[in-house]
């Protein structure tokens, strides 16, 4: 039984990384960038107006109120590309390039327009050079990187992307994953259980959580506990398919029981097993194992054990795949509404919800669950909090949480 620490730097150093392809901008929201974005041009790429108002020079308003002569207008898309003079004032718009000499810009409603005889703006009040510009350069300069190599692209980023070019980008590729459910009392989920049998409901847990990620993956068709046939079935899983994937997630069965056949049929067929059991509490008999290029997931038959592990161990592996520089689950503190007590020889991770308080404390409450096998309790998990082994909590003392 090796330490969750450990485990998690077994998996980092075996996972092998992916190439990478060149798609559209409007596919690459989720994905792993295989590139450095970079600026090709500043920007702003010129002085931006802030304001709807009018472009003038700061000193000429010291003795407010003044009236300035009205000598062009600068709109968005359509510049007053001239230079402006003491004693003069253009008409500017939100987003519009400032005019050169110009160095500040106030606001219409601190304005008076008049045109007769003559276009005059009188500027009600004083303005400081610099005032509802933004400078050429400021927000970045051409050649700078925008976003690296290794992080993921959200929605936030496109318009970023957008800006400089990109209309493909490129990035890493994404791994390839099977889902085989294993165990003779589980059918489909669209099928009435008979005796002693449940419906399949690990499997397709695992195929959402690998949805989030954006992976589409397979579901295999479910296995028995029975040896000869799980050997065939994984066999056909990572050596008979076209494409072959990358990961396969096998769900039960590891634990030590009369009719736990995942890490016994691994063996025969020759995959390597790297370690199969690790200081966690739910989630102790989970395997990572290798057969040729393919990474192998054996995960407790138990729903939240299945979840912790994917969340701590799948999942980072499908990111290591990918290259991304965030492969950890992220995390931070909380304040415990309850006392809680670790295990003896693993660290526990709690499902809890969270909230935030007036005063901006942000409180983890353990959810109420009787185990492993307990998904009705896990249903509402928002975070888990991490009890190290042997130490206790009060009520009230900070603990650190992992965001699902």
């Amino acid at each position: 039984m090796i330490p969750i620490s450990e485990s998690i730097e077994i998996i980092k150093r075996e996972t092998p990384s992916l190439g990478s392809e060149t798609i559209d901008l409007d596919q690459v929201v989720g994905r792993v960038l295989a590139e450095n974005i970079v600026a090709d041009t500043d920007l702003p790429p010129f002085d931006r107006s802030q304001m709807d108002g009018f472009s003038v020079v700061a000193k000429d308003t010291a003795r407010s109120p003044v009236e300035l002569q009205i000598v062009g207008e600068s709109s968005a898309g359509s510049g007053w590309h001239h230079e402006l003079h003491s004693g003069q004032s253009v008409r500017i718009m939100t987003g519009a390039p400032v005019p050169k000499g110009s160095d500040a810009v106030q606001k219409v409603e601190l304005t008076r327009e008049q045109t007769v005889p003559a276009e005059i703006v009188e500027i009600l009040e004083s303005v400081k050079a610099g005032q509802s510009i933004v400078p050429r350069g400021f927000e970045i300069t051409k050649g700078q990187n925008v976003f690296e190599q290794g992080e993921t692209i959200t929605a936030n980023m496109i318009a970023s992307i957008a800006a400089f070019g990109y209309s493909k980008v490129k990035v890493f590729k994404r791994p390839i994953v099977a889902i085989l459910p294993t165990g003779s009392e589980i059918v489909p989920i669209g099928e009435t259980p008979g005796i002693d049998q449940i419906r399949d409901s690990n499997s397709v847990m695992l195929k959402a959580l690998c949805g989030k990620m954006g992976i589409s993956a397979e579901l295999l068709p479910i296995a028995d506990d029975d040896l000869p046939g799980l050997k065939t079935a994984i066999l056909d899983a990572v050596d008979s398919r076209s494409p072959r994937p990358q990961i396969l997630i096998i769900t039960g069965g590891v634990s030590v029981g009369k009719y736990d056949f995942t890490k016994t049929a691994l063996r025969e067929i020759g995959a390597e097993i790297v370690f199969d059991k690790v200081k966690l509490k739910p989630g102790k008999p989970t395997v990572f194992a290798k057969f040729g290029n393919t990474l192998i997931f054996g995960l407790p038959g138990n729903p939240v054990s299945s979840a912790v592990t994917f969340y701590l161990f799948v999942k980072m592996a499908i990111l290591q795949m990918q290259r991304a520089l965030a492969t950890d689950m992220k995390g931070g503190f909380a304040i415990t509404a309850s006392s809680l007590r670790g295990a003896k020889e693993r660290d526990t991770y709690l499902p809890a919800e969270l909230q935030t308080d007036s005063q901006a404390s942000l409180t983890a409450t353990p959810l109420k669950w009787h185990g492993s096998s307990d998904f009705i309790g896990f249903a509402r998990a928002e975070a888990l909090i991490v009890v190290p082994k042997g130490k206790k909590f009060q009520k009230g003392e900070i603990v650190r949480v992992v965001y699902l």
